[in-house]
């Protein structure tokens, strides 16, 4: 406010101001002159009562410091980004130029070693300026007051909550008020009865604001002059300390502005740059030559030296980490939400850490197979398809701990608005993870969920090689004792013509409608309760579902989540929860968080050791996981999965020691924009293959480092193969055949028409028949009607014979017999009686024809004198 523009009243305020601090003169006179004087705290009036009455303990928080994330390159921890509301680093006093703390001195509070805190000429001066004189506002604070006004402005800072509570903090504390000026003042004095003086100079450089975003001498130094404090030659130590006097105006990163420079000409005519500082920066020069802390030749170099900084501007923020930017953001929400005090809603404490705790992060990140990551990332995804919203992730984690080795996409990170204007190359959003760690809201995953069926089919008692109705058909019914049994229909189709019986082969080949039929077998609430203890969740929040479809995959998933169960399965049915952090420490270096992985025995070892077979066969030949074999005789666990009208593909895996899972697809697909992945090709291959070419690369490095033990045989006990009972269905009707044989868990296949005594249409026969598995085909076949049984004509005539027989082809033969009562009648037949024959066919009857028995003649013959005819007919 200029002279002229002030009141009479604000005058008088002003006058009333002087007088008030007149009345302390005698204490400022006792405290101030001396620091001996200042520690005796010597009171002599009324005046200092009251001024001892006032507040004079003053807290000294920690300051706000920026925090810091590392990867690890090879032996070295490395930063990849930091974060911060003020760009500071505290340093030690040793840490610091002499030159810096001379120019301090010099330039703000040449008695600075002299006073007790407060120099009573320099707060006379500017008392009699500011509110007297009505000049602008002039300092006369020693360096304690100024370290206390910056104290106080960094606790009212750090207790907003909002920009505009920042603001109004920064205010109150900067109030040009005696009433602010006198706190101060005790302040002062008061804490330098608890530091030294060097404790307190240290403090101020440390705190003190050096423009924009920059707080700190070393933080300055590295902005302005690209090195450490420690480094400042004698003129940089001068333009930074003539910085403070006034941050905005003497800032050396705005070489034109108006107070910096534009309107300053040499005596060419040309203008000078930074030519404010500069003037400033003599000045320190000058007051350090004339107090002897420089020497005439030290003072006459760096006069002429111009002012030339070199601006570096501080990596903040994850767009500043490169190819690890998705995973470098995935860690600031991990900070975020496992440092947050819930109880405390309106206040994120993570944020606030991150922000202004000077936290030192160190990370779980591989970056020898993050590397092999984005590259093949790289080679076989493009960025932007100007035929559909193309994304793609791949991200791998350590079974038995949780921790993230890999975690990339095909886009740039970024969360500038400008720099995400400039295209669809760049996403804020990381793919990889859930909604609430900055992720999107998942992905379908296709059938590589159908582990999760497998997994409660083995849990509830089932073997791998237990047989099943895999066929494609309508199903109408599923268990569901969560939300109430499924009852409708559902129809699914599968990928190729293959039909799995077992739970193997339908892993194999991933037969839709066999996964089906086993979750039709099962209870889909506790397939959905299996997959959660594999921590699986929807990516968006929301309450997962198990629905028939979702045995297929249709709930959206966030890549790294199901990393983290393949993990688990590789890991014996050991989950971990994925973990990016290793551990975090304070400004101080003092651990502050140190996980420890959270695991939890998703299935028994036993089933894990079997799922884990089922899905070694992937691998193998006519598998669908072939083309992701690494061949480095690392053994792997996997399932492929690919989304309707190939719209999403997926390839999961993993060998004892790291699981990686890849994703390709839409990241968006409204109408008009879906296309098949089948059907898109790229310069490295089909797009619909991409996921096999990824998860080989980053595999092969992965099984090249860390290799792998094989997996535990699987117990016998998961191969038995289970025999029921086949129904007696011969009699019935085909249809009613088919609905007991299988809601016995058969396979109803129709046969052939046969001749046969049950009547025409009914079911004559099946094959096999007695016992079977669950799933086997039973061959069904229906009587044609034209067959009955033969009567039974043994003992009759022939005749009558004949008459039983009609309608056969009846076909006679005789036979000698010695039993005349057999004479003229049928003694047997072919077929047999009671045996079925088709009617026309023939039938064979035998009849007996008696013979006399000559052997018997010749006995006769011994009493007759006749030829031996007569004598044979004696006989």
């Amino acid at each position: 406010m200029s002279a002229q523009n002030r009141t009479l009243r604000g005058a008088a305020e002003g006058v009333l101001g002087l007088i008030g601090l007149s009345a302390l003169a005698g204490v400022l006179v006792t405290a101030t002159v001396t620091p001996a004087l200042a520690v005796t705290g010597m009171a002599a009036n009324s005046s200092i009562s009251m001024f001892e009455n006032l507040p004079g303990y003053l807290e000294i928080d920690d300051l706000s410091q920026k925090s810091t994330i590392y990867a690890k390159y090879g032996a070295d921890w490395r930063p990849i980004a930091s974060f911060f509301d003020q760009n500071r680093e505290e340093v030690a006093w040793d840490d610091i130029s002499q030159y810096v703390k001379d120019a301090a001195i010099s330039g703000e509070d040449p008695r600075f070693y002299e006073h007790g805190g407060v120099d009573l000429q320099g707060t006379i001066r500017g008392a009699v300026s500011t509110y007297v004189l009505n000049r602008d506002v002039q300092g006369g604070s020693s360096i304690t007051q100024q370290y206390i006004k910056n104290v106080l402005i960094q606790q009212g800072i750090a207790e907003a909550t909002t920009a505009e509570e920042e603001q109004a903090a920064y205010l109150e504390a900067t109030a040009t008020t005696p009433e602010r000026k006198l706190k101060e003042i005790r302040y002062a004095i008061t804490l330098e009865k608890q530091f030294t003086k060097d404790e307190v100079l240290l403090g101020y450089l440390n705190i003190a604001h050096f423009g924009g975003r920059v707080y700190g001498i070393e933080s300055a130094a590295k902005y302005y002059f690209d090195k450490s404090a420690s480094e400042l030659s004698l003129a940089q130590a001068a333009s930074l300390i003539a910085i403070v006097n006034n941050p905005e105006k003497f800032r050396l990163d705005y070489p034109d502005s108006e107070t910096n420079g534009a309107e300053t000409v040499n005596a060419d005519g040309e203008s000078v740059p930074y030519a404010a500082n500069m003037d400033r920066r003599n000045y320190i020069l000058g007051e350090m030559l004339e107090y002897q802390k420089i020497t005439q030749e030290e003072y006459d170099e760096a006069i002429a030296t111009p002012v030339e900084p070199t601006i570096t501007e501080p990596s903040t923020g994850c767009q500043s980490a490169g190819d690890l930017g998705y995973f470098c953001d995935y860690v600031t929400w991990e900070v975020r939400n496992k440092l947050d005090d819930p109880e405390t809603e309106d206040v994120n404490e993570g944020l606030q850490l991150l922000q202004k705790g000077g936290l030192n992060i160190y990370t779980t990140i591989d970056t020898s197979l993050q590397k092999a990551a984005v590259a093949t990332m790289k080679a076989n995804v493009p960025s932007v398809d100007a035929r559909f919203d193309v994304g793609s992730t791949a991200v791998s984690v350590q079974p038995g701990t949780g921790d993230i080795l890999a975690m990339t996409q095909n886009k740039t990170f970024s969360n500038d608005p400008d720099v995400l204007a400039k295209g669809a190359q760049y996403s804020a959003v990381n793919y990889n993870t859930d909604y609430a760690y900055g992720g999107s809201s998942g992905f379908q995953p296709g059938s590589t969920y159908k582990v999760f069926t497998l997994a409660e089919w083995l849990n509830e008692g089932h073997s791998l090689l237990e047989s099943f109705n895999g066929q494609r058909r309508e199903f109408t019914h599923f268990t569901n004792t969560c939300d109430g049994d499924f009852v409708g229909s559902f129809d699914p189709k599968n990928d190729d013509g293959r039909v799995a019986t077992n739970s193997v082969d339908a892993t194999k080949w991933s037969v839709n409608t066999s996964f089906v039929a086993m979750a039709q077998q099962l209870d889909l609430c506790g397939i959905k309760e299996t997959a959660q203890a594999f921590g699986i969740h929807r990516a968006d929040g929301n309450p997962l579902q198990m629905n028939p479809s979702d045995v297929l995959g249709t709930q959206e998933i966030a890549p790294v989540t199901m990393a983290a169960a393949y993990a688990g399965i590789a890991n014996n049915g050991l989950t971990c929860e994925p973990n990016a952090i290793k551990k975090i420490r304070d400004a101080e270096g003092e651990a502050i968080y140190s996980p420890e992985p959270v695991c939890t025995q998703s299935v028994t070892t036993d089933v894990a050791a079997a799922m884990q077979y089922a899905m070694q066969q992937t691998f193998a030949g006519g598998g669908t996981a072939v083309a992701s074999n690494t061949y480095s005789g690392v053994a792997h666990i996997g399932k492929t999965g690919t989304t309707d009208d190939s719209k999403d593909t997926w390839m999961n895996g993993a060998s004892t020691k790291v699981a990686t899972a890849v994703w390709v697809g839409h990241v968006t697909a409204p109408a008009g924009r879906q296309v098949a992945l089948r059907n898109i090709y790229w310069d490295s291959g089909p797009a619909a293959t991409a996921r096999h070419r990824m998860w080989k690369d980053i595999m092969t490095v992965a099984d090249a480092k860390y290799g792998g033990e094989a997996f535990p045989e699987a117990n016998a006990e998961f191969f038995k193969q289970v025999l029921i009972d086949i129904p007696d269905v011969v009699g019935l009707t085909p249809e009613a055949a088919q609905t007991a044989l299988e809601e016995a868990g058969f396979v109803y296949e129709e046969g052939k028409e046969e001749d046969s005594s049950q009547p025409e249409g009914r079911v004559s026969s099946i094959s096999p028949e007695g016992q079977a598995g669950r799933g086997t085909v039973i061959i069904v076949n229906v009587s044609n009607g034209k067959v009955s049984a033969v009567p039974d004509v043994v003992g009759m005539t022939e005749q009558a014979a004949r008459d039983q027989l009609s309608g056969y082809n009846v076909r006679v033969r005789e036979e000698d017999v010695l039993d005349p009562t057999k004479d003229g009648v049928v003694i047997s037949q072919d077929p047999g009686g009671g045996q079925e024959a088709r009617q026309g066919s023939r039938v064979t009857i035998v009849i007996g024809r008696f013979v006399v028995d000559i052997g018997g003649g010749g006995d006769g013959g011994d009493g007759g004198t006749g030829n031996g005819t007569n004598g044979g007919g004696g006989g």
